[in-house]
């Protein structure tokens, strides 16, 4: 049981490094290929546009811009990321009903 453990655990490290790695690179990408309206420009610290006196903040509207964020979101606590716990939870559970299985099945 131990060693489905470790691999459930390696599993699930390397998805955790590859929604961290896919976000950090969709916001980049998302950073660089912002737009904003004539009187904005894009604040990097807020991932916004922003107009020149400081305040009212407003998205990019660009195609670019668009879709990276929506991958971004659904990459995230939002979309695959969310699924993490029900996965763990099944698969335990999965586990430790093949160990009571398998031990109803012994015979001494």
């Amino acid at each position: 049981m131990f060693n489905n453990l470790s691999a459930l655990g390696y599993g699930l490290v390397t998805f955790a490094v590859i929604i961290g790695v896919g976000t950090i690179l969709l916001t980049k990408f998302g950073d660089s290929v912002a737009t904003c309206a004539t009187a904005y420009t894009y604040n990097v610290s807020q991932q916004q546009c922003q107009n020149a006196t400081g305040g009212d903040l407003t998205d990019p509207t660009n195609a670019g811009w668009t879709s990276t964020n929506y991958l971004n979101t659904q990459l995230g606590t939002a979309g695959l990321a969310g699924w993490a716990p029900a996965i763990i939870a099944f698969t335990v559970g999965m586990l430790f009903l093949g160990v009571f299985m398998a031990k109803g099945g012994r015979r001494v």
